[in-house]
């Protein structure tokens, strides 16, 4: 059974830095995918970035290149999210998904971890 557990969040301000975790558990993640998620209130749930396990392939949207980074430690089987230059829109619960590359749906999920960025 997948386990995903995310940590992290919190509260800061503008201008600041996070670092979100995702441990994972109950399987190797060979050939699979890492990707976080987040959800703002009244809002659908978009992507935010994603990393190949194998091959550390990397995957950002629009809107977080150049602030955010994404990691895996393979030896922990641990996924990183590095947030910089934090801005007030960036506030919303991350979550951390899975899913084989061949798969077209994210179908393991995290229970996510609250982000709060004040003004």
């Amino acid at each position: 059974q997948v386990q995903l557990v995310e940590s992290g969040g919190g509260l800061v301000q503008a201008g600041g830095s996070l670092r979100l975790s995702c441990a994972a558990s109950g399987r190797t993640f060979s050939g699979y995918v890492m990707g976080w998620f987040r959800q703002a209130p009244g809002k659908e749930r978009e992507f935010v970035s994603a990393v190949y396990w194998s091959s550390g392939r990397t995957d950002y949207t629009d809107s977080v290149k150049g602030r955010f980074t994404i990691s895996r430690d393979n030896a922990k089987n641990t996924v990183y999210l590095q947030m910089n230059s934090l801005k007030p829109e960036d506030t919303a619960v991350y979550y951390c998904a899975t899913k084989l590359i061949t798969k077209k749906e994210y179908n393991y999920w995290g229970q996510g971890t609250q982000v709060t960025v004040s003004s």
